[in-house]
């Protein structure tokens, strides 16, 4: 669900992981069509369109969710954001890593305030900030 769309995160640029999910959401989407997926989502048309068609990292987690959810094999959409929401903060405990470690050595222009905010759901997420932050976590839990 997004955050294992690659085997290896950390191995992995930011922009090549923000292309491993911009994939996964590319076949949820090829599987019924840009026309249905914009149906049964709440998903603008046009930002369907974007990602079918091209990279897409200013996507919502929110609206990559229910494009993902689409594939039968995979959870609702609330149950993947929350997925991620998790995963990440696991990763945070594990790397004993806290949200101004995470911001002062991310490319976001976010404060840790920020950060904290945007793992929590408090304020919304892109997929280029995702694979930011999971790309730096996941870097710091294999040192």
């Amino acid at each position: 669900m997004l955050y294992d769309a690659v085997d290896d995160p950390a191995s992995r640029s930011t922009d090549e992981l923000r292309e491993a999910y911009e994939t996964q959401i590319r076949r949820a989407i090829e599987r019924v069509g840009v026309e249905t997926a914009a149906e049964r989502t709440g998903v603008d048309r046009a930002a369907v369109e974007t990602v079918a068609g091209g990279p897409a990292p200013d996507l919502r987690l929110e609206d990559a969710a229910e494009l993902v959810a689409l594939d039968g094999d995979a959870p609702d959409a609330e149950t993947i954001v929350l997925e991620i929401r998790d995963h990440l903060l696991l990763g945070m405990t594990t790397g004993v890593l806290d949200v101004d470690t995470i911001a002062s050595n991310v490319d976001l222009d976010l404060s840790g305030q920020e950060i904290q905010q945007t793992i929590e759901g408090r304020s919304g997420m892109t997929l280029r900030q995702l694979a930011a932050i999971q790309r730096f976590i996941e870097e710091r839990n294999d040192r």
